[in-house]
């Protein structure tokens, strides 16, 4: 599937829900694993289904945590628990995003997440993460309710991000090209 990339409108506001007519069918299941073939094209973590273009909350992972623990799943119509303030330790990581192809930029996020939502059937899912796994989960959840990294970065840092993502963006396109080839 094609990646959509910053600027493209279905990247910049929040999506449809998964309805109860759509979970345990044909059309969500494919999506889903169309989306996993996707993500490792791009050799991403995580992938929103805008990013594909489509109007769907749900997103697909394949993340290391911060111990090093492989996480692979699905989640539709996800939610991030608001953590109590005690519990909040802000982890400041470069975090990238295959829409945004090239570039890496510092971001704060706490190194805690837990969201909650469904699988393809219905199912209620509770996801726990650490580390990075904790950074996938909240910068997948982001995308679907419209923002990408790039939005939580001060004005400099964003407009430079843009500018490094217009140099890197052809080299990028190529890999993920070959990669597709390969598949």
């Amino acid at each position: 599937m094609r990646v959509t990339e910053a600027g493209e409108e279905i990247l910049h506001r929040s999506l449809k829900p998964v309805t109860a007519g759509q979970y345990g069918g044909d059309e969500l299941k494919g999506l889903i694993a169309d989306m996993f073939a996707t993500m490792y094209v791009a050799e991403g973590v995580g992938l929103a289904a805008n990013q594909v273009d489509v109007d769907l909350r749900v997103f697909v992972y394949d993340c290391p945590d911060g111990d090093g623990t492989r996480h692979v799943g699905h989640i539709c119509n996800p939610v991030v628990d608001e953590l109590p303030a005690g519990e909040r330790v802000l982890d400041e990581d470069d975090e990238g995003c295959l829409s945004v192809p090239g570039p890496y930029k510092p971001v704060a996020r706490p190194d805690h997440a837990i969201v909650r939502g469904t699988d393809w059937e219905g199912n209620e899912l509770v996801l726990e993460g650490h580390g990075y796994f904790a950074r996938c989960l909240q910068h997948e959840t982001d995308h679907l309710n419209g923002y990408l990294y790039i939005d939580r970065l001060p004005a400099r840092a964003r407009k430079d991000a843009l500018k490094q993502m217009q140099k890197m963006r052809d080299e990028v396109m190529a890999k993920r090209a070959a990669n597709a080839e390969k598949r």
